[in-house]
């Protein structure tokens, strides 16, 4: 292999890397804690597109599980998108961890 097929190969390799993270970023998954009661949207980029919260979490007297429903909601969603990105990645790179080709976090 010469050098003019490598450039060529990383060439489609980044094509197919800026076609990835543009799905990734028009893909949406749910994450949800509490049996529904807090749900939270994430893209496949790790952006945060709506929390919502059942009314019937809120209770003045235990802000505290709130809280913690959030947390876990929006814990839940960065790792299912993680895995999602890395599931597509590893689809372009063939699992390799090449340096400066991996979504920004």
């Amino acid at each position: 292999m010469n050098v003019a097929q490598i450039a060529k190969m990383a060439q489609q390799m980044q094509a197919q890397m800026a076609q990835v993270q543009a799905e990734l970023a028009d893909t949406t998954l749910e994450a949800s804690a509490g049996g529904g009661a807090v749900k939270v949207v994430i893209t496949g980029a790790q952006e945060i597109r709506s929390v919502t919260i059942d009314p019937s979490a809120v209770n003045p007297d235990d802000v505290e599980l709130l809280e913690d429903l959030v947390r876990v909601a929006v814990s839940d969603a960065i790792a299912r998108s993680k895995a999602l990105a890395e599931q597509r990645l590893a689809a372009v790179t063939g699992g390799l961890s090449l340096p400066g080709l991996s979504l920004p976090r």
